[in-house]
């Protein structure tokens, strides 16, 4: 479940819980309206762990000293797979 589906069970959920007022026998659409914005915020929270921070981008320093005796650091961006 993406980020863009979670948000879509979120609105789903919010317009059933609070704006739907008519009923249906034996549905209490309050009710799916709830369990439709609970899974769409459990989605929404999954999805930012997994694709939020990502790990595999790396920096690279090295020191390096010139002909005359002075030192830099280089800064290499390294990206991973």
């Amino acid at each position: 479940m993406g980020i863009g589906f979670s948000l879509f069970l979120i609105a789903a959920g919010a317009a059933l819980r609070w704006a739907v007022t008519d009923a249906m026998e034996g549905v209490s659409l309050a009710t799916v309206g709830t369990i439709l914005l609970v899974v769409g915020v459990v989605g929404l929270v999954i999805s930012l762990v997994l694709w939020g921070p990502r790990s595999d981008r790396r920096v690279r320093r090295e020191r390096v000293v010139d002909d005359r005796g002075r030192g830099y650091e280089r800064t290499e961006r390294v990206d991973g797979l």
